[in-house]
């Protein structure tokens, strides 16, 4: 872990979030968000809900080392193999976390209409109270965290560039989303780099 990290810590208990702002300079940032958008193979996120298959507008994408089977929301995704932009991206978290990481889920926002409800990454795929590196590009975006006890919240501004790191019982203890907001027009993608063990 970084030394610091604890100073970086937005949670105020059960788990870690470290908000590590700017990692990459706004021309590299403005790069790799642009090769994302054309090289990444860009799907329509499913997911089985009372019994039908949703599509949703927001897309999505599954990466990683090897080609690591990943189910949520009951339907299991295979990954491809990184991209060169993807590899580089990884190595830039783990330097900054000191944490490795195997496996990439990218999702790809249109505008501020397109979000993600309360939730925690809790697949049996994951590794236990592992790392999860989100990796921010394009429209700043509003992210909050919500203890799945006493209901406090907290909330970050995730900037163009930005790396943001849930480690630690964080998982297990509170949940986080991406609010929708009628202010954004510009598209998002974010890049969540995780560890999954077989």
């Amino acid at each position: 872990m970084d030394l610091f990290s604890s100073d970086k810590n937005l949670l105020p208990f059960d788990g870690t979030v470290n908000y590590f702002g700017y990692v990459l300079p706004k021309p590299e940032a403005d790069h790799f968000y642009q090769r994302l958008m054309e090289t990444i193979e860009w799907k329509n996120d499913q997911a089985m809900m009372f019994g039908k298959l949703i599509e949703t507008k927001r897309k999505v994408a599954w990466y990683g080392s090897e080609p690591f089977q990943y189910t949520y929301s009951k339907i299991t995704k295979q990954a491809l193999p990184w991209t060169a932009e993807l590899k580089s991206l990884k190595e830039i978290c783990e330097k900054h976390t000191g944490e490795t990481y195997n496996s990439c889920l990218l999702n790809l926002y249109h505008d501020g209409s397109e979000g993600m409800a309360w939730h925690s990454d809790g697949e049996k795929d994951l590794k236990k109270n592992g790392s999860i590196a989100s990796m921010s590009f394009g429209a700043v975006r509003k992210f909050a965290f919500k203890h799945k006890e006493t209901g406090e919240k907290v909330d970050v501004i995730l900037e163009h560039g930005s790396l943001l790191e849930m480690a630690g019982t964080c998982q297990t203890h509170w949940l986080h989303r991406l609010p929708p907001t009628t202010k954004v027009t510009q598209p998002r993608i974010n890049l969540t780099f995780r560890t999954i063990e077989k």
